[in-house]
This record gives structure tokens, C-alpha cells and sequence, in this order.
């Protein structure tokens, strides 16, 4: 995701500094270009060589080294960068950035840099809370830093409070936030529903299905990365919230329906890709524990159809997106959905089909509208995600 991409990552002398050799094994497995800057005092806590075995490249410390080759001299590596991050960043170092002193390799070339550059503190919580800190926190702010907030928890200090590291994962995805995709949606709104409906039969059992929600997550980080203003109405998952995107979360389909109707008007795009349960259960005979379940006797009616409720209301100019999952005739049944709820585009896929469906981290998709049939071969749900919003933004043009 990050091929072609050049990655300044500082480190400086924290002692979650060790952290950082896992952002650069993250990284270069997105097939960024890292160059790692580290302070003097860093190496105290890690060695360069462990960086420099992680990503190919020389770690650079001293500024006055000439064992290396003249194009990754500061203002040249500066020029070629695409991001700078500082993870760990000591209050020292954010203070120096503050006031613009480049007295080592790392704040001389961040001094020069003019890509986005992001600052993770990592320190004691007294240090972090001292106003002095805060104020050179805002400063950096001001010049264009984006701050990465600390986690909260046990420090290595023995101290408990802010001043944590972000899990490198969080890490990585601030930097794919920030470079990763062209910021083409950028002002649009939009939002998203993945994931499971439960309809409850009694206090223990439910009504649902095998949706993960992996296909409206991946949705919802394309369309964040791409600059979006994402709003995620999901059911009960095991994923974690995508990073930026605003997460309601629901467990009946009523309540997906009511958080989606309360928002459909003031969205640019809609995309349902949850798995709501169609039915919910009225009455039941008999609900004592000791009873066999295929005694009990439940009464089914259904609920609101969200994609049609949506196709009836939308707004002039707003796109919308379902999707359907078939067994056979697919791309026939997509059409009669796409006519009867009013909608833009169907993704429709075929359960049955390998690397389609509930669970994976692939999908097989055809996108079907008025204007023709595209089938996608099997790629991982983010790349689907990626055409499947490619689609509807030409669709947005016309």
C-alpha cells in the first residue's frame, strides 16, 4: 500500500524506542522506502543495526557521517519524503522541533522536511502534563505537526497514566491515513453499515447470521484514507473501530434503521453492506430454559427493508450502494434489486464461489448498474473495497 513511498521514522532516546523496530517491520512490509533517523541518546536503548537489518537502508545518527552515500544527506532525504514521523518523541526533541534548534540529524532534516510529519510523545505523565509540554505540543501544531495522543496505562516508570507509546498498529495507520491514498473524497460524507443484525427470541437466544463485517470495515478505512468524512453504523463485531471513522454501534435491525435514517439526508454517499436480519421474532409459546428449542413455537414477521427505505428518501445527488449475496442467478437477482430499491450500484457476490463471502479476507465481487456488468476477480476486501468506491464515484460524475 505504501510501494513507491518514502518514510522518515525518528526515534529518539524512550525507552519504547525498542517499539519502533516493529513500526519499521510494519512499514517495509507495506513496501515503504523507511529511513530511520535516530537520536544519539536513542541508541543508548537500541541498536542501528537492528533498523538498518529491518529495512535495507543505513540508520542515520550522526550528522557529520560520511559513510554514506551524498544523496541521503539530510536536505536531500528531506526533498524525497513523503511523511516523517517521530516515534518515540521525547519532550526534549518536541521541544527543540518547537523552536526550530537542529543541533543533531533527526531535527536538521525534520527542520528541512515539508511533507506531513506526525509526532507520537512517549514519556512520564508529569513530563507530558507539564504545561511547558503542552505549550510546544500546540506550537507544533501550529506549524503543521499532527500529534499522535498517548496511550493511557502502566508506564515504564512504574507511574500509571498517559504517556504511552499508540500500539504500533495505530501507528501504521495514522501513516496510512495520511499517504496511502489520493485524498479524492475529500469533503464528501459517508456513510456505512456493516456487520451483523441480532434479533432477540428471549433473554439467551437471537436471530442472525454469519456476517463479520469485514467487507463494511474495509469500506469504511478506503473511504477514510481517501479523505472522506466516514460515519460506520455497525452490529456487534470483532474488529476494532477503524482508525478516524466515527463508529455507532447497533445490535437489532431497528436500530441500525433508526441510526441510518436519523443520517441518510446528510450524506453525499451510502453504502449498506450489512447483513441485516430479515425477520424478528413477535411471540413465543413457551420460553422456559427447560424446554427443547425445536418445541418452541415463534411467531416471524419482518423487518424494515433499509436499502429500499433509503432508495425511497434519498436526496438529489446522493449515490447509493447495496449488496447481495447469492447462491444462484446472481447477476439476475442483483438487477431486480438494484431496479426495486432504487439504487445506483449492487455488489453482489456468490457464497458459493471460493474466496467469496461471510469470514474472509477476500472477496469475489460483480458491481452491477444501468450502465453495464463488471465482474472483479478474487482480491483481498480492501482492493474490493478500492473499486467498489472507484465505481461510485464515476457514477457521482454522471
Amino acid at each position: 500500500m505504501l510501494k513507491g513511498k518514502t518514510v522518515i521514522l525518528g526515534v529518539t532516546g524512550s525507552i519504547a524506542a525498542y517499539k519502533a523496530a516493529n513500526l519499521a517491520s510494519m512499514l517495509k512490509k507495506q513496501h515503504a522506502d523507511v529511513q530511520v533517523i535516530m537520536t544519539q541518546n536513542a541508541t543508548q536503548f537500541i541498536n542501528p543495526i537492528t533498523f538498518e537489518s529491518l529495512t535495507g537502508n543505513k540508520c542515520l545518527v550522526d550528522t557529520f557521517d560520511r559513510n554514506f552515500q551524498f544523496q541521503v544527506e539530510h536536505v536531500s532525504l528531506a526533498k524525497r519524503a513523503d511523511l516523517a514521523i517521530v516515534a518515540p518523541a521525547t519532550a526534549n526533541v518536541m521541544a527543540k522541533l518547537a523552536h526550530g534548534l537542529a543541533d543533531d540529524m533527526l531535527t536538521t532534516t525534520l527542520l528541512a522536511c515539508q511533507c506531513p510529519k506526525l509526532i507520537a510523545p512517549a514519556m512520564n505523565t508529569r513530563m507530558y502534563e507539564n504545561p511547558v509540554t503542552q505549550d510546544n505540543m500546540d506550537i507544533l501544531r501550529k506549524y503543521g505537526f499532527r500529534i499522535i495522543e498517548p496511550a493511557v496505562g502502566h508506564l515504564a516508570c512504574g507511574d500509571t497514566g498517559a504517556g504511552k507509546l499508540p500500539p504500533e498498529t495505530l501507528l501504521l495507520e495514522c501513516i496510512l491515513d495520511e499517504i496511502a491514498m489520493e485524498k479524492d473524497m475529500k469533503g464528501l460524507r459517508v456513510l456505512i453499515t456493516a456487520g451483523p443484525t441480532m434479533e432477540a427470541i428471549d433473554p439467551v437466544r437471537f436471530i442472525s447470521n454469519h456476517s463479520t463485517g469485514k467487507m463494511g470495515y474495509a469500506l469504511a478505512r478506503v473511504c477514510r484514507r481517501r479523505g472522506a468524512e466516514v460515519t460506520l453504523v455497525s452490529g456487534k463485531t470483532n474488529l476494532e473501530a477503524p482508525y478516524g471513522v466515527t463508529l455507532v454501534p447497533v445490535i437489532s435491525a431497528q436500530d441500525m434503521f433508526e441510526a441510518v435514517s436519523s443520517r441518510a439526508k446528510e450524506q453525499d454517499l451510502i453504502i449498506k453492506a450489512a447483513a441485516v436480519a430479515d425477520y424478528r421474532p413477535v411471540t413465543v409459546a413457551d420460553n422456559k430454559i427447560k424446554k427443547k428449542a425445536d418445541d418452541m413455537s415463534i411467531a416471524l414477521e419482518r423487518t424494515t427493508d433499509i436499502l429500499a427505505w433509503l432508495g425511497e428518501h434519498r436526496r438529489e445527488g446522493q449515490v447509493l450502494c447495496g449488496f447481495a449475496m447469492e447462491t444462484e442467478h446472481m447477476v439476475e437477482h442483483a438487477k431486480e434489486k438494484l431496479a426495486k430499491k432504487h439504487v445506483d450500484m449492487i455488489a453482489a457476490n456468490n457464497v458459493k464461489v471460493a474466496g467469496a463471502g461471510f469470514g474472509t479476507d477476500t472477496n469475489v465481487v460483480t458491481l452491477i448498474t444501468d450502465h453495464g456488468v463488471e465482474e472483479l476477480a478474487k482480491m483481498s476486501k480492501e482492493e474490493v473495497a478500492s473499486r467498489i468506491v472507484d465505481a461510485l464515484l464515476k457514477l457521482r460524475e454522471r
